[in-house]
């Protein structure tokens, strides 16, 4: 008999029903655009003194707007942002600006020294090409997906995530999920099953391997490239290895919805279900669903909180919500986190050098990034406020 994950009542009666949930969507784009402006003028004035080679904004840094070149993986965030807000008001000055910071991330599409791909030319050019179907971003996606396939091994089943770290031979970690979508949308584009077979098989490795009993996840499995063998399981950016990781489960639980929409197998739906039944059956899950950086921090209450990681679990629940017979519930628990990060998690308008959301954690054990703004946090909750509305369709 299949196993049906379904949450605990408790947890639906603590949302409430959708419909007594309010639409979060017109009043998010509205502060976001306002931000927008402001983080425009912010970077073209940190550019003046800032190396040439910057992209985007990343973060803040004693109050200081953080920069960063196209190569860093959190590069693509901001030109998504600004075509998720093309698309939501059609106002053709986002398209301009979302044109011009895409351009500055389309390099990348043949940096075959890194695994984030998706996250820097999807995030990018990808919505580009979904809003506007423009052939010249069709090749750019093309190419960047040759160039990510070129870190498969078949030997192991997975796209290498890391390379020059001397602790590992073949790392691979959960956030390497969603860079799949970048094979499935190349699949689809050029016919070519080869990029279709790869995030596959990338997708059933890292769901035979990464996740424990519990349904909880590492961060890192690292991989004999000659044998496949596992050779060690990691949660590098957690609070121990046998942690979970706050963000390390919304990248799963937002990875394998995505598979099962590209594929349509049932593990993959079975085991996002799994996941969020690990996330909203967590003890220590506050009560406004926005995780602490790490479900296992004995510091809880006094850790910091991951305002992306529920970004990034909110736009995930919304898409699981069309596929599981827990859908209801699934939409009640994001428009719950929506309705909280849009209250209590915002920056003040005109503060924070045009960020959105604040009260996101980068990499706690290498003190980076702790209670901050961070660009994809922003683009995960834009994404989520268009997908609460209805703006997005998944094939």
């Amino acid at each position: 008999m299949k196993k049906k994950y379904i949450l605990p009542i408790l947890f639906v009666a603590l949302t409430g029903t959708t419909a007594m949930a309010q639409d979060q969507t017109a009043k998010g784009f509205a502060f976001a655009a306002k931000q927008t402006d402001l983080m425009l003028k912010e970077v073209a004035e940190a550019k003046k003194t800032a190396k040439p080679d910057m992209a985007s904004p990343r973060s803040l840094e004693k109050g200081e707007l953080v920069l960063v070149p196209s190569k860093d993986w959190c590069s693509g965030f901001f030109p998504g942002e600004l075509w998720f807000l093309y698309q939501y008001t059609e106002d053709p000055k986002w398209m301009t600006e979302a044109k011009a910071y895409t351009a500055n991330i389309e390099q990348e599409k043949t940096n075959g020294g890194t695994h984030d791909m998706g996250f820097k030319v999807y995030s990018s050019v990808g919505n580009g090409y979904k809003l506007t179907k423009d052939p010249h971003y069709k090749e750019v996606l093309l190419e960047a997906a040759k160039t990510l396939a070129t870190r498969f091994n078949p030997t192991v089943g997975c796209i290498k995530s890391w390379d020059n770290r001397k602790n590992w031979k073949f790392p691979v970690i959960i956030d390497n999920m969603l860079n799949l979508e970048l094979l499935f949308e190349a699949s689809k584009l050029s016919g070519d099953k080869t990029f279709y077979n790869i995030a596959v098989s990338h997708a059933n490795t890292t769901m035979k391997n990464h996740f424990r009993e519990d349904n909880s996840s590492f961060h890192v499995i690292d991989y004999d490239p000659e044998t496949g063998k596992v050779l060690h399981k990691q949660t590098h950016q957690g609070y121990a290895d046998g942690s979970a990781w706050a963000r390390g489960q919304a990248w799963g639980l937002y990875g394998y919805t995505m598979c099962y929409r590209e594929t349509k197998d049932k593990a993959y739906l079975q085991q996002a279900e799994k996941i969020a039944k690990f996330i909203f059956s967590n003890p220590n899950l506050p009560k406004d669903l926005v995780p602490y950086w790490d479900y296992n921090d004995p510091a809880i209450p006094n850790a910091p909180r991951d305002a992306s990681a529920a970004a990034v679990t909110a736009s995930a629940l919304y898409e699981l919500s069309t596929y599981s017979a827990n859908g209801a519930t699934y939409k009640s628990l994001a428009d719950k986190i929506v309705k909280n990060l849009t209250d209590s998690y915002q920056a003040k308008p005109g503060e924070a050098k045009g960020y959105i959301l604040l009260h996101s954690t980068g990499n706690k054990p290498a003190n980076g990034e702790i209670d901050a703004p961070i660009s994809y946090a922003d683009y995960y909750y834009l994404e989520a406020l268009l997908r609460q509305k209805g703006g997005v369709k998944y094939q």
